[in-house]
């Protein structure tokens, strides 16, 4: 079933700060991931080597990795650090790259199920200091997304993805204890092929979202339906020009309509901004999933491409452990088995910082959180606050 596209709220918008543009894709990881262990459970090591031979290995961890004296092995509680970045072809090395999104995900030691955590991208932490061997970072408070962006600065290419991800990695050990088992970065063209490849994806839309980013003039013809400035900020809404509204209930969505929701911030109806688009991200992403294993694996037509879609979608970091053997450990995380949880229980905790400017402060709760992720006690967390689990909605739908 799907909803029709209808028009949104007019008049000014407040200005706000928007991500950059293809850089929300981590959430995507986690999918891939699962999805090689959809190929495992399918039992062909021909289908196994297809889907994870194209897939770029690259030290991404660095000095954030556990010792190398330790011996790593696929059982056990695992975390891995999934990250979003907007960096394009021959990028000047003087913009810096900062991590649009931030996930831990956690398979607890019986690899039964999944979390996904999304640590908010203006969190405020301390970033140790760091030298990248261009431009050397003193260390400092900071938004979490900056450090990569400190890490990364003066650097291109894989150099430039490698040591702004350790410097993450690196904070993000510093701030809640955890030594990711692996990493990985998304390819947003990777994914979006995967989403072309099985035509769309049916999920459930948990609240109207307007798109500030497309819609259509009195001709029908694609049009922007708000002025954003340079710096990202909804500016005015453009006369004569009907946003997309992506209208709370089921949807089966094409490929572009699925990606301009999950861009989505400024202009939710339930107005959680970063909140509801982390949220929309996950629930994509389970929807996704779920379509990859009920479709994709059972379709010769579209798993060739779909396999190459995975394989291109990220660059990972397996922590020394083959990524076949990530695959058959986790193929019995299954789409409905994957908790989506909600730092600061979904609400605004920010503050001004000198310096800083408006940063989120991760409350005592989510700290505990973290460590609850840290040890291995996630589900005891999920039991005592209830209302930090995101709804999800129905994963699948008819397409």
């Amino acid at each position: 079933m799907s909803h029709p596209i209808t028009a949104g709220p007019s008049g000014p918008v407040p200005p706000r700060r928007s991500w950059p543009r293809w850089a929300r894709w981590c959430v995507a990881v986690g999918t891939t991931l699962m999805t090689l262990s959809g190929v495992a459970l399918g039992g062909s090591a021909w289908l196994l080597h297809a889907a994870t031979g194209e897939v770029t290995r690259q030290n991404l961890l660095g000095a954030a990795a556990a010792p190398a004296e330790q011996h790593r092995t696929i059982t056990g509680a695992k975390n891995i650090l999934l990250v979003g970045v907007d960096t394009r072809p021959n990028q000047d090395p003087s913009q810096l790259t900062r991590a649009d999104s931030i996930i831990l995900l956690h398979v607890p030691a019986d690899h039964s199920r999944a979390y996904l955590v999304s640590l908010p991208r203006d969190s405020l932490v301390t970033i140790p200091a760091y030298d990248n061997g261009a431009t050397p970072f003193r260390g400092g408070q900071n938004k979490i997304n900056s450090a990569f962006a400190f890490g990364s600065r003066g650097l291109t290419g894989s150099a430039a993805l490698s040591h702004g991800f350790e410097l993450l990695a690196l904070t993000v050990r510093d701030l809640t204890g955890i030594t990711p088992d692996a990493g990985a970065i998304i390819d947003f063209q990777g994914f979006k092929q995967i989403v072309q490849v099985l035509g769309g994806v049916c999920m459930y839309v948990d609240e109207t979202t307007t798109s500030i980013h497309v819609g259509h003039d009195a001709d029908g013809k694609p049009a922007a339906p708000y002025a954003i400035n340079p710096d990202g900020t909804v500016n005015h809404r453009i006369a004569g020009v009907t946003p997309n509204v992506y209208t709370k209930g089921q949807h089966c969505l094409d490929p572009a309509q699925a990606l301009d929701f999950v861009r989505q911030r400024d202009l939710l109806a339930d107005h959680d901004f970063d909140y509801g688009r982390q949220r929309h991200q996950q629930q994509f992403v389970k929807a996704v999933l779920a379509q990859v294993v009920s479709q994709g694996l059972d379709s010769p037509t579209k798993l060739p491409g779909l396999l190459s879609a995975v394989g291109r979608t990220m660059t990972v970091d397996d922590g020394g452990i083959p990524l076949a053997d990530w695959a058959f450990a986790m193929h019995g995380v299954k789409p409905d088995s994957i908790t989506t949880i909600k730092t600061n229980g979904g609400t605004f905790n920010s503050r001004t910082v000198p310096g800083v400017g408006s940063a989120e402060i991760l409350s005592p709760t989510s700290l505990q959180l973290m460590r609850a992720v840290r040890d291995d006690t996630v589900a005891a967390f999920v039991a005592a606050h209830p209302t930090w689990v995101a709804d999800s909605g129905p994963t699948t739908a008819d397409h």
